[in-house]
């Protein structure tokens, strides 16, 4: 899964994973638990499609994978879902033998014979990972295991030219028994065991891939905490329901000081229906939070100052109702992003450079109240590989910036041949949303003032990444939140063979990066990795094929009836783990 937003709306990305629950009534016991939240649109409930944290968190409230990040533990650490234990690895780093679960049911559907959930074998998760790397099903997750296990690379070759089989074998996945599957890979993977935590790779039946065809992505059938119980409206709601066969699953027993323990070992889910609405308005969700419609809300710029003081707390009006504010830092970067293949902004880096020089970082911070700090390259803060004396070599300077463009043959931002003046186009996701059309505006006003016309196009979230996976835009702007906490994670959105549809949206290629790339992507965490890792960031920085923009800080609101919430990089199955006391 990669887990990317929208740019914008980032104090937002947390709250958009565990949704915005409501209480619909006074809840005396937990049978009537019921539950209201904000979401965007989706494209669909189909694992191997979801590459955005809104289409992780739905997805993942349904299906489950082997693997998951401990709810409690920082820092973070992996923990068996659908696995008995963690793999048994060989001397050689090149086998993973896992054992999963026996007793794991599928949801009831009409897939199965007799409208029953069948039981969870070791075989759903090769043919799930088949489907993967079947480029008929237009995934943007096969490069989690692209070059990486023995035999599939080829499997994913042929289905360009022709229909593949998932009966036929792929040496690398090995079936031992009904209970016990086996990866070969072609070179050790060290980031391995995060990956098997992806969207990606989570387990869906073959029956119902079958029996729905192409509506498949629109009727889940999983093995997770809840089911889908209504999606007829898309853009207006998506309403779930606890799954009566889901496996059972408790509440972690361990936890760092503070965390919230009081429901230890207690068993989850504690939320029998959820109803999702898609809110695009910053405004409308907070007039719902504090008429206590809502549980959690994020802070809109606009309300900032209104809401935090000074001193980045909370108002003491806010204080007595018993509200309380979380902060957090994100592995989270935010860029505008160039497409390589245009002959425009991808042939000529003078002017993607010229272009960098002419942001204005410290006022975009402003106007997002000082909830960022500036990024000078791709890896965050907390990831192994972030130098925070690096300074960028494009910082705010307009003098340079025209100078840039004048080696770039656009003096004064005109085309020399035809005396017009340069324009460049900039696709934008969540079209609805006020706040991200101000700052492009800001964005605009910035080139403005080099004499380049930027023009934002407005899509809905879904149409948005169909341009990107269709190489349509010329220039975006988006944000990378990690998939797993490794430096690696963000380098792989610049490794060639990564290009769209994959993660590497910028299309961007250069030799000596995919070298370093396939060099660090088979080593273990080490001073000498670590030093590799700021060596490629430092060449992504030269050949600026992003303009790197903010890390933001994550700052959410909740009601005093909200139990059970911490903050995570990986929030996408927490929602099981929340639950609300009685409201007042």
């Amino acid at each position: 899964m990669c887990c990317f937003r929208p740019l914008l709306r980032v104090v937002a990305v947390l709250l958009a994973a565990m949704g915005s629950l409501r209480v619909e009534a006074i809840i005396p016991a937990r049978q009537n638990a019921a539950f209201y939240g904000s979401t965007e649109r989706i494209r669909g409930f189909d694992p191997v499609q979801t590459g955005d944290t809104t289409s992780a968190a739905a997805v993942s409230k349904v299906y489950e994978g082997l693997y998951e990040y401990k709810y409690l533990a920082r820092p973070y650490a992996v923990r068996p879902l659908l696995a008995e234990a963690l793999p048994e690895i060989s001397a050689d780093a090149l086998t993973y033998t896992i054992r999963i679960r026996r007793g794991v049911r599928f949801a009831d559907d009409p897939c199965f014979p007799g409208g029953k959930g069948r039981e969870l074998t070791a075989e759903d998760f090769l043919y799930s990972w088949k489907r993967l790397a079947d480029t008929r099903n237009r995934s943007t997750g096969y490069w989690i295991f692209e070059g990486r296990i023995v035999g599939l690379d080829e499997f994913h070759k042929r289905s360009i030219k022709e229909k593949v089989r998932y009966d036929e074998p792929v040496e690398g996945l090995q079936v031992l028994d009904r209970y016990t599957l086996q990866i070969k890979l072609t070179q050790p993977y060290p980031q391995l065991i995060w990956v098997l935590t992806m969207t990606y790779t989570f387990a869906v039946p073959r029956e119902a891939v079958e029996y729905y065809g192409e509506e498949f992505l629109n009727h889940p059938v999983g093995t997770g905490p809840f089911v889908v119980a209504d999606w007829r409206w898309r853009n207006y709601r998506i309403v779930y329901a606890r799954n009566p066969n889901y496996h059972g699953d408790t509440y972690p027993t361990e936890g760092e000081p503070g965390d919230p323990l009081e429901d230890a070992g207690q068993p989850i889910p504690f939320l029998n229906r959820i109803t999702e609405y898609v809110v695009g308005d910053d405004s409308t969700e907070w007039l719902m939070f504090l008429s206590g419609q809502l549980a959690a809300s994020g802070i809109s710029r606009n309300n900032f100052d209104a809401v935090i003081t000074a001193q980045k707390d909370l108002t003491p009006e806010l204080k007595v109702r018993g509200i309380r504010l979380y902060k957090s830092p994100r592995m989270y970067t935010t860029y505008l992003g160039f497409n390589m293949d245009d002959p425009v902004v991808g042939k000529n880096q003078k002017l993607r450079q010229a272009l960098a020089c002419a942001v204005d970082i410290e006022k975009w911070i402003a106007f997002y109240n000082h909830r960022m700090v500036p990024a000078t390259g791709p890896i965050p803060p907390g990831v192994a590989g972030y130098d925070p004396a690096q300074p960028s070599p494009y910082k705010f300077d307009l003098d340079r910036a025209r100078r840039l463009l004048v080696e770039a043959g656009y003096p004064g931002g005109k085309d020399p041949q035809t005396g017009s003046r340069l324009t460049l186009t900039m696709e934008i996701g969540n079209a609805s949303d006020p706040e991200t059309r101000q700052a492009a505006d800001l964005l605009a006003s910035f080139f403005d003032r080099i004499g380049v016309e930027l023009k934002p196009s407005y899509n809905n979230w879904p149409e948005f990444l169909k341009k990107l996976e269709r190489r349509q835009a010329q220039m975006f702007q988006l944000g990378w939140l990690i998939d797993y906490p490794d430096a690696e994670n963000f380098l792989q959105l610049f490794y060639s063979k990564n290009a769209s549809p994959g993660p590497n949206h910028c299309n961007y290629a250069n030799p000596e990066f995919d070298r370093l790339y396939e060099q660090i992507r088979v080593m273990q965490d080490s001073p000498e990795r670590t030093a590799i890792y700021q060596r490629m960031a430092g060449l992504v920085v030269e050949d600026c094929p992003w303009i790197f923009l903010t890390h933001p800080l994550s700052f959410g609101l909740f009601q005093p009836w909200l139990k059970n919430f911490k903050p995570s990089d990986f929030p996408y199955p927490n929602m099981k783990f929340y639950k609300v006391e009685r409201h007042p």
